[in-house]
This record gives C-alpha cells, structure tokens and sequence, in this order.
C-alpha cells in the first residue's frame, strides 16, 4: 500500500518516491467500478443533525430535510454516497462518549451496505485547550496549543495529541481537523490567537511535528491547518476575507516551517485558508481556489502528495467572490480533494456543480480520480476497508480514563505563567481569608473559586460577563470591599472595540473592571483565561498569570501555583505589545517568572 506517512519521509522526495511504487492496485480496481456519482460524492465532508445515524427525532430530522432533504445522516449517505461526515455539539452529535462512538459506527453500517462498500472519513475540530473542543468531558480535556507553546515540550506536544486521539479513535471519529499550524504573528488576530502553538515559526514548527506524529500513532488521520497560514491578520476568515501582505520571503521565513515539519512528519491532511495573499498569488484568489498556492507551492515545491481539504465553505472568506456554486469547481481546480461543509441549504447545489462540471468538460474524470484515488489511500492507510468499526463497550475505559486525566493534568502543570509578581502576593497562604472570584464566565469563576476554597480561603464568586457594564463593575466594586483578596478572571480583555453589525467585539468592560478593582486598594490578582495579551490594557495589575484556556486542569494549575503547590513553569511563547502600540514590546517571547 502506498501511505501519505511512509513516502514523505522528507521535502522533495515525496512525488518521486510516489511514481516509483505507482498506484495501488486495489484502489485503481475500486475505483474502475464507481459510478462519477459515487466518486464526486467521496471528496464532500458535510455534517448531519442527529446524535445516532438513524435519528428520528422531529427536530433533527426537520433539519436534515431542510438543508439536505432526507431525515437523518444514514440517509444523507444513501443519497449522495459522501466520504465524509463531520460532528459538531449544535448539530446534537456529541452527547457523549458511547453515543458517539454508536453514531459513528451507525453511518459506517450506512456507508458499507452502499454497492461500492467504501467505509466513511468522521471528522471533528479537537483541537485541545477552550476555544476549538467539540466532544467535551468526559473526555480528557488537554491543553491547547499556546498552552503548549508556554510549556516548550516536545513531548507534552506529542502526548497530549496522542491522547487526544487515542480517545477520538475509541469513539469511531478517523480524522481530527488538527493542529493549528499558523504562526500567530498579530496579537489582535481574531480567529486564531490560543490555536496557534507560537509566534516563532521554529517553536511552532518544532510542536506541530510532535502533535502530527502524535495523533496520527494513536490512528487517526492529523490535519494541518490553515494552510498557507492564518497568523498574521486582523480579519476573521469566518465573517471576512483576511488579507496577508507578507511578502515571499517573509511566508517563507514566518508561515512555512510548521507546514513543512508536518509533511516531514508524514501528515495525512492539509487544510487551506480562506485568506488572499497577492504575494503567492498575485490574482488575489483566496488560497483555498488558489492553483499558484496548493498546487504550485503545496504539491510541487514542498512535494506534499496527501489529501487537501478546504476549510468550511460555508465562511464568508471564500464565498464573496466567486459564489456557492463555482466554489467547489474551483477549488478542485486548484488542487484541493476534499470539500468541507458546503452552506447550509447548498449541499445540493454544490454536489451537482461538480457533476456538472466533469459532464461540460470544465474538469476532467482523470481530475476527480487523483482526488479520489487520495481519499481511498487514507482510508485504506487508517485501517478502514479491513474494519471501520468501534467497540463501543470499550469506549468508558479509554475516554476519560483516569491515566489520561493525570497525564492532562501533568502537561497543563507545565503551562502557566506567571507574567508579572510586583506586589509580593504569592505564594498565597492557606489561611480562611475571604477571596471575591469575579469577571468572566460563570463555569470559569465557580471552578477557579472552588479550587481556592479546597485551599482553605472562604471564597465568593460575582460573574461579570464579556462586556461588564458599568453597574456591574460597581457591584465587583463593593463586593471587592467586604473581601480580603480579589481574584479576577478576564478572557480576551484586550478586545476593547465596540461591536459593530457583522463585527462582534467585547468592548471595554473587562479593562475598566480590572482598573477599578486594583483601584480599591484590595490585593488583586488577575488570571487571563485565553489570551495572555489582556495586560497590557491594565498594566497597573500587580500580579498576571496567564493559562491559555478555562479548561478544568488549567484552572486547578492555576490554584497549584497561587498557593505555591507548583511552580509556574511556563514561558510566553509569544510577545505582548504594549496597549494601542503594536510595536512596542511589553513583555517579550520566553518572558516567565517563576518562585521560590
């Protein structure tokens, strides 16, 4: 069998070592005998609502009907022979671990009783850490990837996404859309921030191969994403079309190592970026229909020969310019293999645009079948064909297992930081005082509360929101009086921007909550639960931790270091400006203190 991992064993060897073996033969034989129907079929990955393959629950199967006419996913794999399907929470897929891995077996029972019998791509976004997690506890919840960056481990790298998808694995799902590979080069990047190991390529290079390397030992498929990189842009590709003006040399130097150290480390998917960037394709086509970005970089120059898959095709970054319906022409024109999650109420439109397209002549079938022959490679080279199924009693004992949540813990341990101590507050006594845990998020500040009382401190907790008005600062405000210490947690503070139509910002609440609670007089410590740059927009704060996620192990890390339990071992793996002047520094890359 030709695999993805076993001929890219280095840059610029790949196609070669690929044309020398040739094709596998029982592909090619497979392939001769599907239908174009069936094969256009295998390069769409969309979603279906439903928390088993056969679902008849009327709300589930109203929406299946309306964005795809049939009632659940079994029949969404009749109708259309798809490779691929994708889970999500809204869709009511991940309830839990058993249901999942019973889901998951019910559309491979779909996908192989179809007359071409090819077992099915299940995908997700695990991408680990707050922001991006669709199959939540049970499951272990490990540190995401600026968590990682902040423990500087190679290893944490590599174990945390075996982990990751050894449980992704027990629960049926073959294909994890991960790691983040971008470079987050802009602090104010809106879509990317904590997804991204590292504002050094090298660091992120040297954490993506682990996390490939990880994922793809425990036997399923790892993605690169977002590919030619997503770090350096204010815009989110969700809502807008983000631009980066690097210049050649500058994507080669800051946007191309962690792409090259996953191909080195035998990645079995690629995912593209819905961003323009006129320097690697001065047509200003978004990379995901870019032929100068996937075929003429990705293929040829770095010699990658696996599977392309667009990110969503649903985001607005690839949708204005061309429209829904010659979007996937395009991007198999370009080079890519798989379409993910056409607009809802598009699939249709979609799968019969390339059909169309290969009937008129636009695209030829011997396109379709390099794409084709890719996919099947990948899932012959996961094991597929031989059994595509779960052990579904088996799932309590891998996800969530108690060696798993130990090593979560372990690796999260190695990840705060501790940005600023001016005040001399810590390590905190174990003593009854009366702690005030306030601002973001009403799961965040009840776990963080807890964690400290299980110290000794009588703790209270006032959750105040995204965007705290200026009523609800005055309440943090009073209660902050009748405590002893204030302990504040703020999620992407340095949001200050108000919200606009289509531009959703979280204002100026959290910094005007943290000045006013340092201004009490109070001791106040401040913990950012996602990204690290919030201090610059308080720099009166005397004591910052940051965590990089609310997950529940880094909460506890957090109450580990505040009570001097454990070090704070982390190190910023990016710069934090200096408010409103980007190009200041305020604290610099590898900036960590640590305590006696």
């Amino acid at each position: 069998m030709t695999a993805t991992g076993l001929i890219l064993t280095g840059l610029g060897t790949g196609s070669a070592q690929a044309a020398k073996r040739g094709k596998d033969p029982r592909i090619t034989k497979m392939m001769k005998g599907m239908t174009l129907e069936e094969k256009v079929g295998q390069l769409f990955v969309t979603y279906a609502y439903g928390d088993r393959a056969d679902t008849t629950d009327p709300g589930d199967v109203a929406l299946n009907r309306q964005f795809y006419g049939v009632d659940n996913a079994s029949q969404l794999v009749d109708k259309y022979h798809l490779g691929g399907i994708i889970y999500f929470a809204w869709s009511n897929n991940t309830k839990d671990p058993q249901q999942i891995a019973g889901l998951s077996n019910g559309i491979q029972r779909a996908a192989m009783r179809q007359r071409a019998k090819i077992p099915m791509l299940i995908s997700t976004d695990q991408e680990g850490g707050s922001v991006v997690a669709r199959i939540l506890a049970p499951a272990t919840q490990l540190p995401g990837n600026m968590a990682l960056g902040a423990g500087r481990r190679v290893g944490d790298a590599y174990t945390a996404a075996r982990v990751s998808g050894t449980e992704l694995h027990a629960m049926g799902v073959n294909q994890d859309f991960a790691p983040v590979a971008d470079v987050n080069v802009d602090p104010a990047n809106p879509v990317i921030g904590v997804r991204s190991f590292s504002s050094d390529p090298q660091m992120a290079a040297r954490l993506t191969g682990a996390a490939v390397r990880g994922y793809q030992n425990a036997g399923v498929s790892s993605t690169a994403k977002h590919f030619p990189g997503h770090g350096d842009t204010a815009t989110d590709s969700h809502t807008g079309v983000p631009r980066i003006d690097h210049t050649r040399e500058e994507w080669e130097r800051l946007d191309m190592p962690p792409f090259q150290s996953a191909i080195k480390s035998g990645i079995d998917s690629i995912m593209t970026a819905h961003i323009i960037v006129p320097s690697l394709d001065p047509a200003e086509d978004p990379a995901t229909l870019s032929r100068p970005i996937l075929t003429g970089i990705l293929r040829e120059r770095l010699r990658y020969d696996g599977v392309v898959i667009t990110d969503a095709l649903g985001m607005q970054g690839v949708r204005d310019k061309y429209g829904d319906e010659r979007v996937p022409v395009l991007a198999l024109k370009a080079g890519v293999d798989q379409l993910l999650k056409s607009p809802d109420g598009a699939f249709d439109l979609q799968y019969n645009a390339v059909l169309n397209a290969v009937r008129s002549g636009e695209l030829t079938e011997k396109r379709i079948d390099e794409s084709v022959y890719r996919v099947l490679r990948l899932k012959m080279k996961r094991g597929l064909f031989k059994n595509p199924y779960v052990d579904e009693t088996k799932v309590p004992k891998v996800v969530g297992s108690p060696q798993h949540l130990a090593t979560a813990q372990r690796i999260t341990d190695a990840t705060t930081t501790l940005v600023k101590s001016d005040a001399g507050l810590l390590p905190l006594a174990k003593d009854g005082r009366k702690v005030l845990v306030t601002g973001w998020g009403v799961s965040t500040t009840q776990t963080l509360a807890g964690a400290i009382a299980k110290r000794g401190p009588q703790t209270s907790v006032y959750e105040t929101g995204i965007s705290p008005s200026q009523a609800t600062i005055g309440q943090a405000v009073t209660r902050a009086g009748a405590n002893d210490l204030v302990v504040v947690v703020t999620n992407r503070a340095w949001d200050i921007a108000e919200s606009k139509p289509g531009e959703p910002h979280n204002g100026p609440g959290q910094m005007n909550l943290t000045k006013a609670l340092v201004a009490t007089g109070k001791p106040v410590i401040v913990v950012a639960a996602r990204d690290p740059y919030d201090i610059g927009y308080f720099t009166e704060a005397s004591t910052f931790l940051a965590t990089f996620s609310y997950t529940g192990h880094a909460l506890e890390s957090v109450a580990r270091v505040l009570y001097g339990e454990k070090r704070p071992q982390g190190r910023l793996p990016v710069r934090i400006p200096v408010a409103g002047q980007p190009d200041q520094t305020l604290y610099p890359y590898g900036h960590g203190l640590s305590l006696r």
